[in-house]
């Protein structure tokens, strides 16, 4: 089991991912992204290529020595895992917690641009979208804006080859949704050539991981892994 979080985050956001599939006896492999956890400094010259090769060397080193692998990704880590199953067809099934699969338009992007020309590098923080009062991710408290537009680009990118996508697919949307707008999933429904189950987290905002859903959303993972990787349960 891969388990990939989201931009500017950190694994503390999908830890209890992690730890139930552990719990369950799943090889899981829970990398931290290039950049992220440390500084948001460490952050600021770090791009999308940087993240997706992280994310597919953790790959390859899980699918060294298991037979099947599945990817988990929230957010940004939802979109590094659909760009895996683009470069790596055998990937088993895939489930996605908000994930980003559409990228902010030009308006965004412009007034990012015009920060940079301004010579600001970051923006306030988009991290700990959670409605569960007193928690966080630990993630950073400022965005680092030319890793943001990157991220965008790779986005745009893995939109674009989604029809190259044919592994089953579990995608959990929360209704209230600060970062990702809910409806950009209906992409991944309609336009990913397999299977794809979507459910709605009704209490939850972006980091449902952490939030009053985070049940519901291992026990949705736990029993469509299992049945994917034909796990007895």
């Amino acid at each position: 089991m891969l388990v990939l979080h989201g931009f500017t985050g950190s694994p503390v956001s999908m830890r209890p991912v992690a730890d139930r599939f552990v719990g369950l006896g799943y090889a899981v492999e829970m990398p931290l992204l290039p950049g992220h956890g440390t500084a948001v400094e460490d952050m600021v010259p770090t791009r999308w290529a940087d993240w997706l090769e992280a994310a597919a060397s953790a790959y390859a080193a899980l699918d060294a020595r298991t037979d099947k692998v599945a990817v988990i990704g929230l957010s940004m880590g939802g979109g590094l895992a659909l760009a895996l199953a683009e470069r790596f067809t055998e990937i088993v099934a895939l489930g996605l917690i908000n994930p980003l699969v559409v990228a902010p338009g030009a308006e965004l992007r412009q007034i990012i641009g015009q920060l940079l020309e301004a010579g600001e590098e970051t923006a306030e923080s988009i991290g700990s979208d959670i409605a569960k009062e007193g928690v966080t991710e630990q993630g950073y408290d400022a965005t680092p804006l030319r890793a943001a537009l990157s991220l965008f680009e790779g986005i745009d990118e893995v939109e674009a080859r989604l029809g190259e996508i044919s592994c089953p697919i579990r995608v959990l949307t929360s209704t209230q949704d600060h970062v990702v707008a809910p409806e950009t999933s209906d992409a991944i429904v309609e336009r990913t050539s397999g299977s794809v189950e979507r459910s709605y987290l009704e209490r939850s905002y972006h980091v449902a991981t952490l939030d009053h859903d985070a049940d519901l959303v291992l026990d949705e993972l736990e029993r469509f892994i299992a049945t994917e990787l034909g796990v007895a349960r």
